[in-house]
C-alpha cells in the first residue's frame, strides 16, 4: 500500500488506520531523519488510545506502554535504534523478551541498525520525503509470509 501524507492531519488518519488493523509483532518504521517515523509513531499510540506524553526513544532505545484495548492489556515497545552502538547490546537490555509476550506490538525506528539479529518484521513502514515536502508512505504487511515459517 502506498500513499501520499500532505500533513499532520494525514499522518494522524493513517495512524487510525494502522491501530484499526490491529498489528502485533515486529514493525519497521525506516525513512531519512525528519521523515516523521516518530510523528506518526505518537499518532499511533494516541489511536491505540495511549493519553500521556509520547517521548523519543532516541536515548533510552526502548519507551514502554501498556494500553488498554476492548481485548485487554496491550504491549506496546516504541524502540529507536539510531544510537545502537552494537546489535548485541539488544541482548543485554532484554530487548528480545518483548517478542514473548502476547499480542505486543514492538515499533522499531531504524531497525536496519540490527537486522541481522532482529526477527523478521511483521510489517514494514517506509518514509520518504517528497520535493514539494509531502510524504511518502509504503507499507508492507508480511505477515502471511511468516506463516508456516
Amino acid at each position: 500500500m502506498q500513499r501520499i501524507l500532505a500533513n499532520e492531519a494525514d499522518t494522524q488518519k493513517l495512524a487510525h488506520e494502522l491501530a484499526m488493523m490491529d498489528i502485533a509483532g515486529s514493525v519497521w518504521l525506516s525513512g531519512d531523519l525528519g521523515t516523521g517515523k516518530t510523528t506518526l509513531t505518537r499518532y499511533w499510540l494516541q489511536a491505540l488510545g495511549h493519553t500521556g506524553a509520547v517521548k523519543s526513544p532516541t536515548y533510552t532505545l526502548v519507551e514502554p506502554y501498556q494500553l488498554m484495548t476492548k481485548a485487554g492489556v496491550k504491549p506496546v515497545y516504541h524502540a529507536d535504534l539510531y544510537r545502537l552502538n552494537d546489535p548485541e547490546e539488544l541482548d543485554f537490555i532484554g530487548f528480545f523478551e518483548y517478542f514473548d509476550e502476547p499480542d505486543s506490538l514492538v515499533i522499531i525506528e531504524w531497525a536496519s541498525r540490527a537486522d541481522s539479529i532482529l526477527p523478521p518484521p511483521d510489517v514494514t513502514i517506509h518514509l520518504t520525503r517528497l520535493d514539494d515536502d509531502t510524504r511518502q508512505v509504503t507499507i508492507t504487511d508480511h505477515r502471511n509470509q511468516h506463516k508456516g515459517v
